[in-house]
């Protein structure tokens, strides 16, 4: 059995934070021991709080920070040990805001093309060819390429993240919020770009959203994050249908309703996350949980299989004293 196209071993990722002029840095874990597999051509959508430490993992798997403990394996290769530009031939980003992230000094052609260039690949001739053929692709013409991002709309702009970001032909791609900056209208053709990019290409997408609508639209398995840890994950159908954690489940009731009679939904989690330098002790989630009991402030959930994945809640373990048989929150 071949090895999976992404896998985080155990990950944790910790930053010291000073507290005030004479405070002493104080360990702040952003990632704290992940685990997830990620198979050729499935979409796992990474979902949670801001916060929660969803862009920390990003930029992990991006090589753009390396982690404290664990390991992350590309084909089954430790991304620790590869050099940084052989890694970006394999994974790519597309982030959340598409003005911010092209450089509005240069061409389309020019920033397109500017992998092509970093690595070396080709002549001029040979870049432009590629150029044309993935803005083609994305569904741009050829008459942008000496155009600039401030010439175009945001979904444009998005369209052009893309290509830059296809251009090497990736196996992974890393979607940071890559629509919530656009119109809802060009949200929906964005989606369905990067779904026919993948079933064209093959990608394997990691794609972290704060709207689960889109989640459930593009993505194959969901992990549900929540103080830098996997609260839960399972293939989108049996997560969206029944939700095991209740962290999961208060993500699920925040959605808007096209119904404006409906109001704004009430998620019962309060207004304030908790401080993630002093996380609160046993199950982190228990300040904010509706089922919580005396156990849950005082042991640490374990990890427990589920159909399609796992979760870490003592409803749901079979050995906690709280375990209640076919519970679903």
């Amino acid at each position: 059995m071949s090895a999976p196209v992404l896998e985080l071993k155990n990950v944790a990722k910790t930053y010291r934070v000073k507290q005030g002029l004479f405070g002493k840095p104080k360990p702040l874990k952003a990632v704290n021991d992940v685990s997830l597999k990620l198979e050729r051509g499935e979409v796992l959508g990474l979902v949670g709080e801001s916060g929660c430490g969803k862009s920390t993992m990003a930029k992990i798997l991006l090589g753009l920070e390396a982690p404290t403990e664990g390991q992350v394996l590309v084909d089954g290769d430790a991304i620790g040990g590869q050099d940084r530009l052989a890694l970006a031939k394999r994974i790519q980003p597309i982030f959340q805001d598409p003005y911010s992230s092209l450089n509005p000094r240069k061409t389309i052609a020019d920033i397109v093309s500017l992998p092509l260039r970093v690595h070396s690949i080709g002549d001029a001739n040979s870049r432009e060819k590629a150029v044309r053929e993935t803005l083609e692709l994305v569904g741009l013409p050829a008459r942008v390429l000496n155009t600039y991002p401030s010439q175009m709309s945001g979904g444009q702009r998005q369209r052009v993240a893309i290509a830059r970001a296809l251009i090497m032909r990736p196996e992974i791609v890393i979607c940071d919020e890559p629509t919530s900056a656009l119109d809802v209208s060009v949200q929906s053709q964005i989606l369905n770009l990067l779904n026919d990019l993948r079933e064209e290409f093959g990608l394997t997408y990691l794609f972290i959203s704060h709207d689960l609508a889109v989640v459930e639209h593009l993505a194959t398995r969901v992990a549900v994050m929540y103080l830098g840890r996997i609260v839960e994950e399972a293939n989108v159908e049996e997560l969206f249908a029944t939700p095991r954690h209740p962290y999961s489940r208060a993500l699920l009731n925040s959605v808007l309703t096209p119904d404006p009679s409906q109001g704004v939904p009430d998620t019962q989690l309060g207004a304030a996350y908790p401080n993630p330098i002093a996380p609160p002790s046993g199950c982190h989630f228990h300040p904010r949980c509706p089922f919580a009991q005396d156990h849950c402030k005082i042991s640490t959930p374990r990890t427990v299989p589920t159909n399609s994945g796992h979760v870490e809640c003592h409803l749901q373990d079979p050995k906690s004293p709280m375990y209640r048989e076919n519970f679903s929150v």
